[in-house]
Order: C-alpha cells, then sequence, then structure tokens
C-alpha cells in the first residue's frame, strides 16, 4: 500500500469516527454537513484528528474547500504527493 493510500485509509478512519458514519457507508460525494451531519463543532474536531493522524497542518484556506468526502481523499492525496 502506497502512502497516499495509507494516508486515505487514515482519513476515512477519521471521518467515520467523527462522524459515527460506518466507513462502509461513505462515499466521495458524500457532503460533511449535509449528509454526515457535521456542525461547526464537529468539523473542528475532524480538522484536528486530520491533521494529527496524517502529521500534516491545514490551512485555514485549505480546510475552506474541503466540503465532501471526496474533497478530503483529494487533498490527502495531494498532500501525500508532496512528502
Amino acid at each position: 500500500m502506497s502512502t497516499a493510500d495509507n494516508a486515505v485509509d487514515t482519513a476515512l478512519n477519521v471521518i467515520a469516527m467523527v462522524s459515527g458514519t460506518d466507513r462502509a457507508k461513505l462515499e466521495p460525494e458524500m457532503e460533511l454537513v449535509a449528509n454526515l451531519g457535521l456542525d461547526s463543532a464537529k468539523a473542528l474536531e475532524l480538522l484536528v484528528e486530520l491533521e494529527e493522524q496524517l502529521d500534516t497542518e491545514i490551512s485555514d484556506e485549505d480546510a475552506a474547500g474541503l466540503d465532501t468526502v471526496g474533497d478530503i481523499i483529494d487533498y490527502v492525496k495531494r498532500v501525500s504527493a508532496q512528502t
């Protein structure tokens, strides 16, 4: 498994944990707020957990663009490719 695959796997685990959604039911098009029910406190918890688990810092600008599960997957792949 590549570094990017490991990072995506970790990100999906974090999304499932924070949202309380079964990981197997997560789809790229699912919106964090509308489909997974994340409020601002949960969204912040998600960002903090992603930063800790992936050993990275997510800028406010990048965070503002993370609206769906797919956005997070794409971001994680992009960041993993840079390391």
